[in-house]
């Protein structure tokens, strides 16, 4: 399919106004203070828009509807424990990372732990973020070569090559007020599917509704061997869960807002307590009403293909096509000329929220976590300046060059192996913050045993997972949870041999 030249002029546009942000907020730029943290001067609503913009990605425009779309709402409970996740984070770990103003959320593990956890930790988020965005960025050029026919590397080139120049000259100053424009560019496109949904479908709103009741789509229901089974609510290890998700998605957020870089260094960059504590909340109310939305625009596609059947809708509920193709394939056929250029906009947008970040993260992390701290000491800051600009390029270049191989392997198992190392080194992550604020015991030996006894553990579990030892000691309990019991592995055993081999009490301080 060729998009048309209105749609063109629309994704022009969109492209421009971008870029033209990168280039102004690029005189600003002339310290790694600018450059990684605004100064400190941003005020709790662009914060909290920009948080927002980060953490509903593709992931919000793409997979949430494919779920609701072909299972149900499943996906959303986790959702309903951001608010403890966020009230925790901003009690206990904002007033930390606030008082000391520190840029980087590693910082605080070399004053608590010693430089070797702090260096370990940085360069696992550094593999994790490379592999990250070379994947996201690759499932961006799928949606656009599918909506537009453009070849892929052309997509990829594309997206990679303009949200790698404003990130780059632009900063968190760019990244953050682009990240504003692109979350309401994402609703938008949104709106607009479900409009054109609720003015085909006959009873509009009120009959997707019924139909989605009668057929079990508003629901926590799991499907298994193609029929829907509610989930079961007790706590259970060996099979998926109400509580249990519940318990998964507090992890999950607890890990994205006391520890992932991505989301520290926003309200680090906010300029009171007040104010970072007020983004954090206003993520919070946008980012719950904002995922449900999009899984009830799934939702209403699956009302929608009940009156216009599709093969492709009929092959994805029967399995033999992905999911994640059902929003792109409704764009292209039921979007007009100018309309497909704005919600192809709003796909852009839901990824380059996150790859921006993502790439600005990294370039911070390089310079404070290991440049300027182990490599090259006591230079002026416009050196460091500099190799933060070079650290983001590098980054945008294994971007592009990761998405470009994705398109010619062989793609289900590299992204399965990528996936495999991050977890492999990342695992039980949370557990060390946890350690490291909720207790006064412990040194960077018995960091270090948690660490290797999780790499263990979480070897075992993939090796599990591939059917690749005797049943007599595959995992008794639900691989789904494997991050959950390595995060509370993880902080055991590091208490426990902390209490056995105790080095006095530690202080919580920033590290040097």
């Amino acid at each position: 399919m060729s998009i048309s030249g209105l749609d063109i002029v629309v994704l022009a546009a969109y492209f421009i106004i971008v870029l033209l942000a990168g280039v102004y907020f690029s005189r600003k730029n002339t310290s790694t203070e600018e450059y990684f943290v605004g100064g400190r001067s941003f005020g709790g609503l662009v914060i909290g828009l920009s948080l927002v913009g980060t953490s509903i990605s593709s992931i919000t425009f793409i997979a949430f509807p494919a779920d609701a779309f072909k299972t149900t709402w499943i996906r959303y409970i986790t959702a309903f424990m951001m608010p403890l996740a966020v009230w925790i984070a901003s009690r206990y770990f904002l007033p930390f990372f606030r008082k000391e103003k520190i840029t980087s959320a590693y910082e605080f593990l070399e004053g608590r732990f010693g430089p070797s956890i702090r260096l370990y930790t940085a360069l696992v988020f550094l593999i994790a973020q490379l592999v990250r965005i070379a994947i996201i960025l690759f499932l961006l050029s799928l949606i656009v070569q599918e909506i537009t026919g453009l070849h892929p590397i052309w997509c990829v080139l594309i997206g990679g090559v303009f949200v790698s120049i404003y990130t780059i000259i632009g900063g968190i100053d760019a990244v953050v007020w682009t990240d504003v424009m692109q979350t309401a560019i994402l609703v938008f496109g949104g709106i607009i599917c479900l409009a054109v949904i609720v003015d085909k479908i006959p009873g509009g709103l009120s009959e997707i509704i019924d139909k989605a009741i009668e057929f079990k789509k508003l629901s926590f229901h799991e499907l298994r061997d193609g029929e829907l089974v509610p989930l079961a609510l007790g706590v259970s290890l060996k099979e998926k869960a109400i509580s249990m998700m519940l318990i998964l998605g507090l992890t999950a957020w607890m890990t994205n807002y006391c520890n992932d870089q991505n989301i520290v260094q926003r309200y680090c960059a906010a300029r009171s307590m007040k104010e970072a504590r007020k983004a954090m909340w206003i993520s919070v109310a946008c980012s719950l009403p904002i995922w449900a939305f999009y899984m009830f625009l799934g939702t209403a596609l699956f009302v929608f293909y009940q009156y216009y059947p599709a093969d492709a809708a009929t092959e994805i509920l029967e399995g033999t096509r992905k999911a994640e193709q059902i929003l792109p394939y409704f764009i292209i056929h039921n979007l007009p000329p100018g309309i497909l250029g704005l919600v192809l906009s709003a796909a852009l947008a839901a990824a380059m929220s996150s790859l921006d970040s993502n790439i600005n993260s990294i370039s911070t992390v390089f310079v404070v976590d290991i440049y300027r701290r182990h490599l090259r000491k006591g230079l002026e800051d416009r050196h460091y300046l500099r190799v933060a600009w070079a650290a983001a390029t590098v980054a945008s270049v294994f971007m592009i060059g990761g998405a470009i191989v994705l398109l010619y392997a062989e793609t289900k198992t590299l992204q399965d192996t990528a996936n495999i190392l991050v977890s492999i080194l990342g695992g039980g992550m949370l557990g060390i913050y946890m350690m490291g604020f909720f207790t006064k015991i412990g040194d960077a030996r018995a960091v270090w045993v948690g660490i290797v006894i999780t790499i263990i553990f979480t070897v075992w579990t993939v090796l599990c997972s591939k059917n690749l030892l005797p049943e007599e000691i595959h995992a008794p309990f639900e691989l789904y949870y494997t991050g959950l019991v390595g995060n509370v592995l993880l902080f055991v055993v590091t208490f426990c041999v902390a209490s056995f081999w105790a080095k006095g009490k530690q202080k919580l301080n920033s590290g040097v």
